[in-house]
């Protein structure tokens, strides 16, 4: 049997999702269960909600006689952990970039991993139906960009074909459309080598996993060598070089978007296997008589940490099932057996723990899922991770992309170089233009939200891990301050009609709030505590004009990501199925005035 295995890297939105779709349908294995328009790729809510890929998945259909296995990778450089681990499957990856906005920031990334591994590239350039896309320029930016992160000469030998996904063709010229992508198929089977096959015992390393809730957990893998039965005595060898026996139960092959199971799978086929206990994502299922291991997938480190903990709030457990430390810090652990990048660390307290990723989105993505499942928790603010190299205090530092309106570039260059950034170049494009910059991770958080409020909503925002580097210094915080809500009850309109000159408020007439809650911005330094729950009092006099509606500003909503990077080290988002809370670590007013004063006595 004939075999092709390639991954699919592009930016977040470039429009990946959209031709793994038409390749499963050109297929022709979904021709009776596809809708147009419908992403079968993208199953996952918070996918389909975000335009943008989270988990990688596996695909399969058959062209020409061959099996063509596909993975649709991540583009956001936050989830690497998901990135390194299917490279691992493929033989060749196809790059798809937008005919208009070029290699992004975060193709960068997958690629330069894909190079690492020694893939072999097809270069699809999608949307060339779009108003002023340049596909000639873009071809030659992806050149430059594979010459200038190490591509060999057989890798820069790619070839490259031109379409749209939407519109469903693809061809080698994009001044001549087709009505199908047939070209590109006909490419994955000539550029793209077949799976090397090694003489030898099974070798099996797990790059993924699934639960199914009759079967329990599945080992995803390639099979690197040998072969695989059903019922068949297998040994699993642990990280540590432990070697544990196991028997299979039940072997699967993908076929589309199911797993259909089959009774042998030969070297080079990705397959999953049911049965296997107490596994790890980088372990080995090798041989029982002579087990040999493969090398262990190395996965970037993370870079930035949060505390997650019990939500304590007066509002606890209205909204949630799961509320207590037991809960949480089960699912955390589910996380960490498929979560490659993530890290959790116990604190002194039995009810907190410090999780460790990838960056705000990689966590923020983590936080999301829970509180739809029904989790209840409360998150501080994200600190990033800091080292200790040759005696000093290193940070990470990323390589920050903006693109912006040519009138707003000053505001944008002002704003990062304040966060201790340094411009590295300048391309215009068009009336906008793209700013390169090396920023610490630190100065990223809470600067997407400030840029855009900046740059009336035009501002693109991209960047990537590149390094640890040594400590850059003190940067400016949040200069306002908060207004903390001094009594439990709902928000007044009458009381924050007369508070409006105060601040911006982050709260709905008539919600319920409680003590010590955020419940706006104060416009100055400094916290204040206001009442918002005062109600205007009544007499038997009346004045002209005296009752007319209120007029209020709307309230600033914040996403979940926004509020992670609003807080500051004394406060919480308190996440809940239903709401997102900013509120005060100390909810009692004398508290904080007491923990202020340690602060200055310790100082």
């Amino acid at each position: 049997m004939q075999i092709r295995n390639i991954a699919i890297i592009a930016h977040v939105d470039h429009g990946k999702t959209t031709l793994v779709d038409k390749m499963l349908v050109a297929g022709k294995l979904f021709g009776e269960h596809s809708t147009p328009g419908e992403l079968i790729m993208d199953s996952n809510d918070l996918e389909r909600e975000r335009g943008i890929t989270i988990l990688a998945k596996n695909a399969a259909f058959w062209y020409k006689g061959v099996k063509i296995n596909v993975i649709d990778t991540p583009g956001h450089s936050d989830f690497g952990g998901e990135v390194e681990r299917v490279l691992n499957m493929a033989d060749g990856v196809l790059l798809l970039v937008d005919a208009f906005e070029g290699p992004m920031p975060q193709t960068r990334f997958v690629l330069q991993k894909a190079l690492e591994l020694g893939l072999k590239p097809i270069v699809v350039i999608n949307k060339v139906d779009k108003e002023n896309c340049t596909p000639e320029i873009v071809q030659d930016a992806i050149f430059d960009l594979m010459y200038n992160i190490g591509a060999t000469e057989d890798q820069l030998n790619f070839p490259t074909l031109f379409g749209s996904a939407k519109q469903g063709w693809m061809n080698h010229s994009w001044k001549n459309p087709t009505d199908n992508i047939t070209p590109l198929l006909d490419s994955i089977l000539e550029f793209i080598p077949a799976p090397k096959t090694e003489a030898g015992t099974l070798q099996m390393l797990i790059t993924s996993l699934d639960y199914s809730s009759y079967i329990g957990r599945i080992a995803i893998g390639r099979l690197h060598r040998g072969s695989i039965k059903a019922g068949q005595q297998v040994a699993l060898i642990k990280r540590d070089g432990t070697v544990l026996r196991q028997s299979i139960r039940g072997l699967y092959l993908f076929e589309g978007l199911t797993k259909v199971k089959v009774d042998e799978v030969l070297a080079g086929d990705i397959c999953a296997v049911q049965g296997i206990e107490d596994f790890e994502i980088g372990e080995t299922i090798a041989d029982a008589e002579n087990p040999e291991a493969l090398p262990t997938i190395a996965i970037d480190e993370p870079t930035m940490s949060m505390l997650f903990t019990i939500n304590n709030s007066p509002f606890y457990g209205q909204e949630g099932k799961f509320v207590t430390s037991r809960h949480i810090k089960d699912r955390l652990d589910k996380e960490l057996e498929k979560n490659l990048a993530l890290r959790v660390e116990e604190t002194e307290s039995t009810d907190a723990w410090r999780v460790f990723g990838r960056g705000v989105l990689h966590l923020s993505i983590l936080i999301e899922t829970m509180r739809r499942e029904g989790y209840e928790m409360q998150i501080g603010q994200p600190q990033v991770i800091l080292k200790r190299i040759d005696g000093k205090i290193h940070e990470p530092v990323e390589e920050l992309n903006i693109d912006v309106p040519e009138i707003y570039s000053g505001t944008a260059i002002d704003m990062v170089t304040r966060r201790k950034g340094v411009m590295n170049a300048m391309d215009p494009k068009g009336d906008r233009v793209i700013l390169r910059f090396e920023i610490p991770s630190r100065g990223i958080i809470g600067l997407r939200g400030n840029l855009l409020t900046a740059t009336a909503g035009e501002a693109i925002v991209t960047h990537r891990f590149i390094e640890f580097q040594p400590y850059k210094g003190e940067l400016p915080k949040r200069q306002n301050g908060s207004l903390i809500a001094l009594e439990t009850g709902k928000a007044i309109p009458y009381s924050l009609y007369n508070l409006q000159d105060r601040g911006q408020f982050f709260v709905d007439a008539n919600q319920d709030i409680y003590e010590g809650q955020l419940v706006g911005e104060n416009n100055r330094p400094g916290d204040i505590t206001v009442n918002v729950t005062r109600t205007k009092k009544l007499s038997n006099m009346r004045s002209s004009g005296a009752d007319e509606k209120v007029k209020l500003t709307p309230p600033l909503k914040f996403s979940l990501e926004e509020a992670l990077e609003y807080i500051m080290e004394d406060e919480y988002v308190e996440v809940t199925p239903k709401s997102i809370r900013l509120r005060k670590t100390r909810l009692k007013g004398h508290e904080r005035k007491k923990a202020a004063k340690q602060v200055i006595e310790v100082a």
